[in-house]
């Protein structure tokens, strides 16, 4: 069967299944919310998409299976990297936020993620990779199912389009203002505000595509950003008055009590 048919079933795959998990992952364990995930307003992520696509090329190699998920587990999170410069430094925007991980480079990756990557790998090579291999056995005597797939990137090329209309108006805003818009958490805010303001919210269509809403949603994002930034500094603050402050002015008697004597 075409390589490349392989492999555009396999990123199909992996970008719904990908966006499956992240959705549960961000009500269960992150936010607590039903967020749409990603930088694309559909159902997919191309990010697994192409992890799968790594994970099933790499499984065909002979060599030691712990080896193997190693090398997929750094492969992956180097397109994690490579993807999440790719929208700061173009676009001005991020997608994901590790900068409170332990170990963590640029807020991209770090160990903790990594190591998931790994455990997803692990998962692949030794529990789905039949499964993955079945389908593909699926697809060569059902090829009718290639015109679902070719519509399929149809899709994903039309709200790549779109959804890169919507970052331009976002970079737009926040190029005067030297501010880098974390994805995720302005989806967040913008869920929170119309729950305050009990105004409807799009789960797919969260941020607004004309000028003015956009803007409106950006400067309520700014704002809660400002407002967590001073309850951090007013924490850190009190954090100082309590902790450190009584701590010197122990020293700098016992010091005077040393000088007496």
């Amino acid at each position: 069967m075409n390589v490349f048919l392989i492999l555009a079933f396999l990123f199909f795959i992996g970008s719904v299944g990908g966006w499956v998990l992240e959705l549960f992952y961000r009500r269960i364990i992150s936010k607590g919310k039903w967020i749409n995930p990603g930088f694309l307003v559909g159902p997919y992520l191309p990010l697994y998409g192409f992890g799968l696509c790594v994970f099933y090329l790499f499984s065909q190699i002979p060599i030691n299976g712990i080896l193997l998920v190693i090398i997929m587990m750094l492969t992956v999170t180097l397109i994690e990297y490579i993807a999440g410069l790719i929208f700061i430094k173009g676009m001005g925007v991020k997608l994901w936020d590790y900068s409170n991980e332990w170990g963590n480079i640029d807020g991209l990756i770090c160990p903790l993620y990594t190591l998931l990557w790994g455990v997803l790998a692990a998962i692949y090579y030794y529990l789905i990779n039949p499964y993955i291999v079945d389908s593909l056995h699926w697809l060569e005597n059902n090829l009718a199912f290639s015109f679902v797939i070719g519509f399929f990137f149809g899709v994903i090329v039309i709200d790549t389009v779109y959804s890169t209309q919507l970052i331009v108006k976002i970079r737009k805003f926040t190029k005067d203002k030297n501010l880098i818009v974390k994805y995720e958490e302005l989806k967040a805010s913008i869920f929170d505000q119309a729950a305050k303001t009990k105004q409807k919210y799009s789960f797919i269509f969260t941020i607004k595509n004309n000028v003015k809403d956009i803007e409106e949603q950006l400067k309520a994002y700014k704002n809660t950003q400002l407002k967590r930034t001073k309850k951090l500094k007013s924490s850190i603050n009190l954090f100082i008055r309590d902790k450190v402050k009584p701590k010197s002015r122990k020293k700098t008697k016992k010091e005077e009590v040393v000088k007496e004597q």
